[in-house]
């Protein structure tokens, strides 16, 4: 039997090994089985295809990404074009001349080259460097195997609309909020490098003795402009450092988890991150999905990598007898609400439904709890901002008066 040497990514990343197999497309069904979603396949010992891939990986850097918006139109338009019984190859086709994105284009006639030599739809997608996350693929996958491409894709749509729709809402809530924080650093930068040294100066002249207030704000002042380079650069250094650390596995598992425990926004997080997963699991369900593999999809296209982790936790209790429960109760991720959908699901052999219903719930949660972050934080915002107000004005205006007394009485 052909022995064939491969690279995924699994639940815990990046994967590579040999297996052996009848053709490409019987390993691939192998991988996806344990939850690997293939990258590339080829027989061991040909390299060939690795060097194009990487060749290909540095043209690619050159040209536009893949947005979540063309996938999600190539969702749309190829679920049109199977309902109406259109091939697949001839679908292909025509989306790939109609396709904005020159590097979309490329996909999808990459992609139909594949098809073309007999390799199945799935495995295409994986091998288009990420373009297709291991959702996505698995799903394509399932509507291989029951028949249902058309549906997959309907579903694949809305995920995505769902998705997006999500960000923007998260990005609109966080603009104003960024936009006031980012104005009150630069205005304390200002302050401390430009007004509080003029100040000090004239004070200076006076010889009289500052106020406390006042000598904390010119330290402040002075600290900052003989240490202000060298404080840029311990900034920027932690940054790269914390980004380095985050990149690691272990270190985004301890980030992520944090981030669940932040005031006003870790409750936020934690409920969008059910939401997804909810709505992911229970279309994986729905689609056909056994539940190993299901949570094994889900675990990798979940954005919390803690979560992520925990449901892959899961997934091996499950694979060792245990009930959905009972592993949803030992990775302490899910709220009483989500346990008890989870239980009444296993007993009526629903799950797929009540997990579309939680998906709803915290959706909606997450859509109001974003409308409102404004206001929650607002208060915050006032605060900080009154205080900075009062230090500058007891730190600037009590010499001012306690030199206008010493005047008076002269």
């Amino acid at each position: 039997m052909p022995r064939f040497a491969y690279t995924g990514r699994g639940a815990s990343g990046a994967v590579q090994g040999e297996l052996d197999g009848a053709d490409a497309n019987a390993v691939a069904t192998l991988l996806m089985s344990r939850g690997v979603t293939p990258l590339q396949i080829a027989a061991s010992g040909d390299g060939g295809s690795a060097d194009a891939a990487a060749g290909g990986g540095a043209l690619a850097l050159f040209q536009p990404k893949v947005q979540p918006a063309d996938l999600m139109l190539f969702s749309r338009q190829l679920h049109t074009l199977l309902r109406a019984g259109v091939p697949i190859l001839r679908a292909l086709a025509g989306l790939q001349e109609s396709a904005v994105n020159q590097r979309f284009r490329q996909v999808l006639g990459d992609v139909r080259r594949s098809l073309e030599s007999g390799i199945e739809l799935s495995i295409c997608f994986a091998q288009q460097g990420g373009v297709f996350d291991n959702f996505y693929v698995s799903m394509v996958r399932v509507g291989e195997m029951t028949g249902r491409l058309d549906d997959v894709f309907m579903r694949l749509f809305k995920h995505i609309e769902f998705e997006q729709f999500m960000r923007q809402q998260v990005k609109s809530a966080l603009r104003y909020p960024g936009f006031v924080l980012l104005a009150m650093m630069v205005a304390i930068g200002v302050i401390n490098a430009l007004v509080v040294p003029a100040f000090a100066n004239v004070f200076k002249s006076f010889g009289a003795e500052l106020p406390l207030a006042t000598r904390i704000l010119v330290a402040s002042s002075n600290f900052t402009l003989a240490y202000g380079w060298l404080l840029l650069g311990g900034a920027v250094a932690a940054f790269f450092t914390l980004r380095q650390w985050i990149a690691q596995p272990s270190g985004r598992r301890v980030w992520d988890r944090l981030l669940l425990r932040l005031p006003l926004a870790g409750r936020i997080v934690q409920k969008a991150t059910l939401s997804r997963f909810a709505r992911s699991f229970a279309l994986a369900l729905k689609s056909g999905v056994p539940i190993e593999q299901a949570l094994s999809v889900v675990a990798q296209t979940v954005d919390n990598a803690w979560i992520s982790h925990q449901i892959d936790g899961m997934r091996e209790a499950v694979e060792r007898g245990d009930t959905i429960l009972r592993a949803a109760v030992a990775s302490g991720v899910f709220t009483p609400v989500v346990l008890q959908m989870i239980a009444v699901g296993e007993e009526t052999g629903a799950i797929d439904e009540l997990m579309e219903e939680v998906a709803e719930l915290y959706g909606s949660d997450v859509q109001y709890e974003l409308k409102t972050l404004s206001q929650q934080i607002e208060p915050i915002l006032i605060v900080f901002l009154g205080v900075l107000v009062l230090v500058l004005a007891l730190g600037v205006f009590l010499p001012l008066w306690d030199l206008g007394r010493v005047t008076l009485k002269k």
